[in-house]
Parts: C-alpha cells; structure tokens; sequence
C-alpha cells in the first residue's frame, strides 16, 4: 500500500510543479496530420498511419522537428485512411476511423481511444504527461485485469505487469534471471486490451507497468522527441503486423541457417576445425556451421586470418564445403590502437567516434586488443570502407558474420564516461541504442552490394528495433558462471527471454546452448544439463552450441548417454526442417516468430499468460523443455482442442487442462493438435545434402467431418528469389470421413522457381488397423510391403503405392510428386 501511496503523491507533486494544466485552443490539420495547439506554447500531434495505428507526438516548445529521423521506422502510411475529419465539440476533438473512435479532451488535454463499439482501449491517466527539462513521462490508465507482453530480449516472465524496465544496451556477462536491462533495446510492447505500443525513442527510456500505482502506468525518455505509435488489433498477431508494417519485415536466413552450429569461446585454429567437423560426421551427428570466435583475426578488425593459428584458410574452407559445412567468423566494431596500419588510416579519415571533450578519436578500453577506436557506422562514408574489409574471408569462402560486441561493449549504464562520445549523427546518449543497429545495417547491405542475389547470414547481440530488415540474434552470454552445473534457472528463464525476442520481431534467434558461461570441470556432471540445453536449443530457429573460453562443448564429450540423446534432439529437428522453413516464410510475411508464446495462439485462455516453460513451435506443435534437475517428468497446460503426444504418435489428451506427463532424460515432452499435417524429411548430416528427398507428411487426422491442412513452401534456400516471387506452395489436405479420409493435394502454386530434383510425397498415418484400400479416381493402387515402400522413397516413382506396417502401425502412401492436383480417398 505504501508504494501505491508514494506513487500517487509523486504524480499529484508532479501535476502541481507544472505551471498550469495545458489546455487545447486549436487545431491545424496537413493530411493525415492533425496538430493541437495548447496554451503554454506546446504541441500535441496525431498521425492517422493507417485506421488502426496512429502517431502521437507529444512536444513541450511546439515545434515538432526530429534532429535524426527514425532508425526504426521506414513507413508511416500503412494504408489509405481517406479524408480526415475532425469533429469539434465543445470539451473535445474527435477524429473517426472504421475501427476506431479518438477523442482528444480540451481541458485538460487528455488522449483516449476507444473501438468502434464505444469501448474504452487506452487512456491517458491524470493530466497524461509531464515534461521536466529534457525528461518527459507519459501516464496511462491501468486496469486491473490488464498484462503486457513484449519489449524484446528481457529476463524475467513474459507478463510484464508490475515490473520496470530500461533501454540501454548493456554487456551483462552471464546475466542473471532478473538482470535488466540486457543488450538490445526493443520499446515495443503489448496490452491484452488489444492495442500494441511503439515508443520511438533511442535514449535510455523506461517502462514502468504499475509499479507506482495500481491506476497507471508510464513510459519515459531522457531526451529527445516523445513519439509513440499506438496499434489496434482483434488479437497480439494483427498488432505485430501493424509494427511490421512500421519497421519492415524480417529477412530470410539461408536455408542451412535453420540446422545445428558448433562454436566455443576459443574456437580460433584450424586444426581444431577440421578436428570438430571431423567429429561431426565420423559420428553421425548432423551440423551445418561451424563458428570461428574473435581470436581468427590477426588484429581487430582487419579481417586477417591469425598467422599460426591458419595455415592455408582458403582451403581449409573449401574442404569444409564439401564435408556441407558453412564457416561463419565474428567481427566486432572497433580497430585496435596496436593495428597501426588500420588504425590511422581510420583515424585520418575521420572515421572512429570522437571524443567530445577534446575532439579527437574516443579512446576505448576493450576487453581483447587492447584500447581501440570505435568506428562511427552513423557515418555514410564509414559503410564502403567497412564493406571492402569485411570482404575479404567472404572471398575466402566464409558464409557469414556474428556481429559481436555492438552495445559497444564495456558501456553499461555504470560507464557515464562512455557519454562523451560524439558521433556523426549525435551524442552517444541518443545513439547507444541504436549504434549496433547502424552497423548490422552496414554489415547487410555492403553484403548484398558485393555478392548480388545471396542472402546474408548476420547474427547479432546488440541492437535497436527494427534489426529485422538486417539481422538475426542471440541471447548472449547466459549461464552459471559460479557452478555451470547449476545452470537451470539460465536455462529455464531462456525460454521467456528467447520468446519475448520474438515478440519484439526477432523471429531468428537462438540461446548459447550449454550457457556459455562457467568453466565445465567435469563432463559426467554436466551431461544432464547439457542434454536438456539441446533439447530446449533444438527448437530454437537458430540453434548454436557455444560456451566460453576453450570449455569444449561438442555432443560426444558428455559420455554415451549424452551423446545419443543430443543426437536424437539434434536430428529431430533436422526432421522438420519442411515445417520450421514453412514458418520461416510466414516469419518473413507476417513477422510471427516460429518460436511463440502461448497466448499468440491462444489469445483469449488466461492460463497461457502464465506458460513461461512451454511454448508453440508454428501452430500445430507444443514444446514443453524439461528445466528442472533430476525431473523425469514435466508439468504443462494444453490448451483448447485434442493434443497427441508426439513422440509415441497415438497418445491423446483433452486440452483446457494442466497435466503431469512423462519426461524421461531421452525426449522432450512434445505434442501435436489433432488435425494438423507435419511436413518432415530424413535425416542428413546437413540441410540439402540430398535434394531429391521425399518429402513425409505426418498425419494426425480432424475428427469425422473436419479437415486437416498445410501449406508447404519452397525456394532456393540460399538466394534472394523469395523477395522476387520465386518460391512454391504445395496446399495439402486431409478430411476425415465416415468411411477414411479424403487427401488433396492441390496444384502447386508459384511458377518462378523449380525443385532441383524429381521426388516422391509419403502421407504418413498413425493408425491401429490396415485400410481396405487407397482409390484414385475410382481405381485401386497397389499396396507393397513396407520393405519395398521404404526402398522406393528416394527413387522417383511412376505410380503411388502404399504399404502397412502391422508392427509399427503405420499407414504409408507414397505418392510420385508431379506438381498437378490430385485426390485419393483411403478406405478403412
């Protein structure tokens, strides 16, 4: 009580310090743009961005001017909102939409938004704001049954209710579960009143959800311009689609970005990557990347291969390549002062950030090269400078960068001496946040600009909203840095932070499985930890295996036990690629993360707002990561509908219930919707080892009289054809019927893109009993034995047959893939 109290009369204290409570006297209108004018000199400016979204501006000297324009922000006409009018009463201004109702109240000024049904959404609380100096705080009204969710890469539990948090990019080595702010700054977040908000502002703001009152919350900034967008949506995807529409769509990640990465802190030699990749395929494991630490470089950042460390790079990555594996090398944003060539050719071109106390180049302590000069990506010259360097192992053969280090490293919010740095575009407490941003930016497009048509591969650490049109991420350095064997609640608050991440339209993304931090002393120890990070990595989109300094953390280090269950969670989702690239394309279109919180599936069950140990993988599957030690079992909620196990296929249960289910050290509670189709393929030790595989539909059918569907897409993988149209969709679906089920395939869609190979669909039935028979247009097709059908798989069939397996319960119909619609009916 006494903080709610405190709360009121620091608001009350707050509204009294004002001069007067300003008052609305006019209004001017440009467009789409509608200007208050008040009576101490201020400005208060909506932007009808679409019907649902508007731009508030709030502006204490009533000049509404930017010194930077957004870094966020690329389109604020979303959609044609018509003639704007606005309607004067005698208490307020009111301006309609088809959605939505906003009225603006003259005395005092006070915002509110209402739907079309007259239903209060958003408010300003009190007076709305106050503005001291440079700092302004906006209020608003707090129900007592409202939560907020977003704000991108944050501990803690995705209900953001009664919690404050900062924007400041900040190195948080080995950061706790309640460690803020941490190193990318996302001010986005989102109500369950159905409306989203985008502060846009670089400084360092806070959000403050009831801490100080149970009637209000706030949001504040520092510095500059008190922008903000408010969204409407019917549910969290049509809101993320409204900031997508503001801040531009994910890129797509090559194809083989989507398997398994090997990297380690000290993973620097060659002949220590050729030893790993050896490992990988002697044993069988499937990986794609291999990841080379900062120590590849003969000096920051010279893009050098480290004499001694190298004996012949070139060919150590064309042999590489023909093992399928892709080497991916950091880079960071500085030039070490010992790199003297570098460095003053840098320095004389005015390229590195300055200090504005003396004017010259910043000198800045970093944790590896000694003191360094931070280049200025703000800079339009600094990019083709950049490029030129960065290309260099691109030419070697390398398949892409981790930007590292970008908060810039060693500039925390303790680090006020990092103030003084001046860069091209502003003071560094307005470009901190974004300054990883500015360079992943560079990084991307110098990429593009020098190896036309090839998606780039770019994953970050540090950045500002928006990083979705350059990059993807990482959650950086999580883990027990004391006892690594006592990493679980790392582990466990990974899955909210990697959620979250999402959230704030960072769709690729990954954990450092194993936890980075912490010396592992003993193998034996760690393995159940170890085998539990995989599990829960598998599913991330971007799965990369790291941990600090030379701790070794390959799969068959870990005893026998652990190696064969991180294999079979490293091939399970090499098993799904069909399904996690489908989604990957819907993470492009719409901004929906692969990995999702419950309640963006299932918006209107309260008991998702609490499932921080289980998550959505796409629509039709639940993921539910045993994080606890020792546990053989996991606790979960399933949510409205019939779910199946999938790891015995047949397992049914009734969702809108919270359960206890079996969770043994060998698999991960999983579990499918009933009526979905899992697109799936073999496993191969990398992505497009075999390009003429089959493609396995896993089908668990509706209930009589429904249908159950998917939509596979396909492209190149690895070009930028899928910003040009060329791709291909392949609609599949199964209707359950009184007699079996009904499959269509329909025509494939798409027409500039073709399959490299011939191949064969397998529509895969989990059933008790053999059917009578599988008809095509009347005609009987040939049932074989389960033996033959499985040979046939990878040879291009001239007619479909199928098989049962008795033993297995398993229904396989094996269908040639000619691209034209087809039918079949099967008949139990």
């Amino acid at each position: 009580m006494f903080r709610y109290i405190v709360g009121w009369l620091f608001l009350a204290v707050s509204v009294v310090a004002q001069a007067a409570v300003p008052v609305c006297k006019s209004f001017s209108q440009q467009g789409r743009e509608v200007t208050f004018h008040l009576d101490n000199g201020a400005a208060f400016q909506l932007k009808l961005c679409g019907q649902s979204v508007v731009r508030i501006w709030y502006s204490p000297d009533g000049k509404l001017q930017r010194l930077n324009s957004s870094f966020a922000v690329i389109n604020e006409e979303l959609e044609d909102v018509g003639v704007v009018n606005v309607n004067e009463e005698a208490s307020c201004y009111e301006i309609f939409t088809p959605v939505l109702r906003i009225r603006v109240n003259k005395s005092p000024l006070k915002l509110q938004v209402f739907d079309k049904y007259q239903k209060l959404i958003f408010s300003d609380y009190g007076d709305g704001r106050t503005c001291e100096g440079e700092k302004k705080v906006e209020y608003k009204m707090l129900r007592r049954d409202e939560h907020f969710f977003g704000l991108g890469e944050k501990t803690g539990k995705l209900d953001r209710r009664g919690e404050t948090y900062k924007m400041w990019n900040s190195d948080r080595p080995c950061y706790g579960v309640a460690d803020d702010p941490l190193y990318k700054s996302i001010p986005f977040f989102m109500s369950n009143y159905r409306y989203g908000i985008f502060l846009d502002n670089t400084y360092k703001t806070e959000f403050k959800f009831g801490t100080e009152s149970r009637d209000y919350y706030s949001f504040e900034a520092p510095g500059g311009e008190m922008i903000y967008y408010f969204m409407f949506g019917k549910d969290y995807k049509e809101i993320m689609g409204h900031y997508i529409g503001l801040t531009g769509k994910p890129i797509m990640p090559p194809k083989w970005a989507l398997g398994f990465a090997q990297c380690r802190g000290m993973l620097t030699r060659e002949d220590l990557t050729r030893e790993i990749a050896t490992g990988y395929r002697k044993r069988g494991i499937p990986c794609d990347i291999i990841y080379q630490d900062i120590g590849w470089t003969q000096n920051l950042q010279d893009f050098e291969w480290r004499k001694g460390n190298y004996e012949n790079p070139k060919q150590m990555l064309a042999d590489l390549k023909s093992q399928g594996f892709k080497v991916v090398v950091s880079q960071d944003p500085v030039i070490s002062q010992s790199n003297k060539k570098q460095w003053q050719e840098a320095d004389s071109l005015g390229y590195f950030v300055t200090d504005s106390t003396t004017g010259k180049t910043y000198d800045m302590p970093w944790p590896w090269g000694g003191n360094c000069g931070v280049v200025d990506f703000t800079k339009p010259e600094v990019a083709d400078w950049w490029g030129a360097y960065q290309q260099k192992p691109i030419n070697d053969g390398i398949s892409g960068f981790w930007t590292d280090m970008g908060e810039p490293a060693w500039s925390n919010e303790e680090d006020v001496d990092r103030l003084v740095m001046k860069h091209h575009l502003g003071m560094h407490s307005e470009i901190h946040n974004v300054y990883g941003l500015t360079w992943d930016k560079v990084v991307k497009e110098q990429f593009e600009k020098r190896n036309p048509n090839r998606r780039v591969f770019q994953m970050t650490r540090a950045a500002y909203a928006g990083l979705q049109r350059y990059t993807f991420g990482w959650t950086g350095d999580s883990g027990n840095c004391d006892d690594v064997t006592q990493g679980w609640a790392q582990m466990a608050n990974q899955i909210p932070v990697l959620l979250s991440a999402g959230l704030g339209l960072i769709p690729f993304t990954t954990t450092d499985i194993s936890g980075y931090c912490g010396d592992i002393k003993d193998y034996s120890a760690m393995a159940e930890l170890y085998t539990r990070w995989v599990q829960m990595g598998a599913f991330n989109p971007l799965s990369r295996i790291h941990h600090e300094g030379n701790n070794a953390v390959e799969p068959w280090l870990f005893g026998e036990e652990a190696e064969q269950n991180v294999k079979k969670a490293i091939e399970l989702k090499y098993s799904l690629i069909p399904y996690i690239y489908t989604y990957a394309r819907e993470a492009h279109d719409a901004g929906l993360p692969i990995m999702r919180p419950m309640f963006l599936e299932y918006p209107y069950d309260v008991e998702t707002f609490d499932t921080d140990a289980q998550f959505m993988f796409g629509k039709e599957l639940l993921i539910a990561p045993v994080v606890k030690k020792n546990a053989k079992t996991k606790n979960l909620y399933l949510p409205e509908g019939n779910w199946l196990n999938y790891n015995d296929k047949r397992t049914l249960y009734s969702g809108e219930q919270w359960l206890t289910v079996d969770a043994p050290l060998s698999c991960i509670p999983m579990f499918v919707k009933q009526g979905s189709i899992i697109p799936t393929m073999p496993v191969m030790n990398y992505i497009g080892e075999h390009p003429e595989y089959p493609v396995i539909f896993e089908v668990f059918p509706a209930v009589e009289g429904q249908s159950a569907s998917f939509l596979l897409y396909e492209d190149e993988g690895t070009d930028l054809g899928y910003l040009k149209d060329e791709f291909l969709k392949t609609p599949i679906n199964v209707k359950t019927t009184v007699e079996g089920f009904e499959i269509a395939i329909s025509s494939r869609e798409g027409s500039n893109y073709q399959l490299p190979s011939k191949r064969n669909m397998i529509f895969r039935f989990y059933v008790e009993k053999s059917p009578q028979k599988v008809v095509i247009a009347g005609k009987k097709q040939k049932k074989v034995k389960p033996e033959k059908l499985h040979d046939q798989e990878n040879i291009f069939a001239d007619a479909v047959i199928w098989s049962y397996d008795k033993e297995m319960q398993i229904l396989n119909v094996l269908v040639p893939d000619s691209g034209e619609a087809l039918e079949m009916s099967i008949i139990q």
